[in-house]
């Protein structure tokens, strides 16, 4: 292999290592929208009986993944203000 291709594959590692924390803490947060978004999916069903909808969307995903419970409930009020 050629000089820059070393420098390119070291450039990488070092990116890597010093992103490792944000790349960490995204991944983490994909993985819990994604688990917050299935819980809206399954929402649906007794959200209709209850007269209650959310949407199943990646904004409210993402306030699921980040807020936990908190933001459920703050999807639910805010759902409902806007009544």
């Amino acid at each position: 292999m050629s000089g820059w291709v070393w420098w390119a594959a070291g450039a990488l590692i070092l990116f890597l290592i010093l992103c490792r924390r944000p790349l960490t803490a995204l991944c983490r947060l994909a993985v819990r929208s994604g688990l917050g978004m299935v819980f809206l999916w399954l929402f649906q069903g007794l959200g209709g009986l209850l007269g209650v909808t959310l949407g199943v969307n990646l904004l409210n995903g993402l306030v699921l993944g980040a807020l936990g419970l908190p933001g459920f409930a703050l999807l639910l009020m805010t759902q409902w203000v806007g009544r």
